[in-house]
């Protein structure tokens, strides 16, 4: 199960870029691409509390995920990118300045082309060259103004799957592609 999740998290391998050796000495390159739209500057400093979009939480991955864990942990790697930056999530009781939403969706269940459509961005990352042991995948974080239901500011980022990382290593590098994705944000 928790392979599973893992593959759906599959974006943490995006987080890294770089080259690293293999035992083969042959050279493997994970690539990352991504692409933001819209306007921060409706954020300043008065806009510190932020919650959950009611309707925009999408995993788009085979039936083996655990469609729930993955929505937990992601927005758990958002929250703590979010905190970091000095905002808070709303109590019960109060109104956030900012709704976050987010969907993520690997190439087997979403083509660019649904994701342009839906998203109304898109990265074009390129699979040519691309092992098979390696699917291509997508993260989307979108903020919205609590009666705006375009978004005011959206990232999206693809890169490719790892699954034969250790599940540790993956959720660690999944939150740092979320921190890098989040990283135009205002501190506050």
């Amino acid at each position: 199960m928790i392979k599973h999740y893992i593959a759906a998290i599959l974006l943490g391998l995006m987080a890294l870029t770089g080259c690293s050796s293999q035992p083969t000495e042959e050279l493997q390159v994970i690539r990352t691409t991504m692409v933001t739209s819209g306007d921060l500057s409706v954020i300043n400093s008065s806009t510190k509390v932020f919650d959950w979009h009611p309707t925009m939480f999408a995993v788009h991955a085979n039936d083996e995920v655990n469609k729930q864990v993955v929505v937990a942990h992601m927005k758990s790697a958002i929250s703590k990118a979010m905190l970091a930056k000095g905002y808070r999530q709303a109590t019960a009781h109060e109104t956030p300045n900012i709704l976050v939403g987010f969907g993520l969706a690997l190439e087997s269940e979403m083509s660019d082309k649904e994701i342009l459509e839906r998203a109304g961005l898109v990265p074009g990352l390129s699979t040519q060259g691309v092992d098979d042991k390696y699917e291509k995948g997508s993260v989307l974080v979108a903020l919205f103004t609590p009666h705006n239901p375009q978004p005011i500011w959206r990232v999206l980022a693809q890169g490719f799957t790892e699954l034969d990382k250790k599940p540790a290593d993956r959720e660690q590098r999944f939150e740092q592609l979320l921190s890098t994705m989040l990283k135009p944000i205002p501190t506050v």
